[in-house]
């Protein structure tokens, strides 16, 4: 194959795989739910997985789709079974002296809360609330980076931590 069908049939190649890549998310995503790093995870290995096979692969004859999507699916098995897994046998109280680790479900429940609420918000609440006490930023950053007054910033902020203390209950519900 001459230099220049090689580098035609490698960006064809590519193409097809970016342009299966948004379906492949949304069916990986059906099988592994809202955890969206391990669904990241399991697209990426499969894309990559696809091009590592690439030489061996009928690109023209039958659909790519579905050898990704078999790949992909056998990878989230695989993901979700790790994620299950535990350990046996060991006990940590068997063990002195080691430091006390924070229970992970305080840290899920925190989450599903904060989410709750900041859905309950709208867009520009929401924006201003997450840049300032999620990320930490000063009003006049925020102001800055979203191109608006920095009065504004904090009007937003204001009047979005307010509707959030407003609706404890709506949000608890939502999480």
């Amino acid at each position: 194959m001459s230099p220049g069908r090689e580098t035609y049939e490698r960006e064809r190649r590519i193409d097809l795989l970016m342009a299966e890549s948004t379906p492949l998310r949304r069916y990986v995503s059906g099988i592994l739910g809202a955890d969206l790093h391990t669904v990241e995870d399991v697209v990426q290995e499969t894309l990559l997985r696809a091009w590592e096979a690439a030489d061996r692969l009928d690109w023209d004859g039958r659909p790519i789709r579905m050898w990704l999507f078999r790949v992909a699916r056998n990878l989230a098995v695989d993901a979700r079974r790790r994620n299950r897994s535990l350990p046996v046998g060991i006990d940590p109280s068997e063990f002195t002296g080691l430091p006390t680790v924070p229970d992970p479900a305080v840290s899920v429940v925190d989450r599903c809360v904060l989410v709750g609420a900041l859905r309950q918000l709208a867009p520009p609440h929401r924006e201003a609330v997450a840049h300032v006490h999620l990320l930490d930023r000063s009003g006049a950053d925020v102001a800055r980076a979203l191109g608006i007054p920095h009065g504004t910033v904090k009007s937003r902020t204001y009047h979005g931590i307010a509707a959030i203390r407003r609706e404890p209950a709506a949000i608890e519900e939502s999480g």
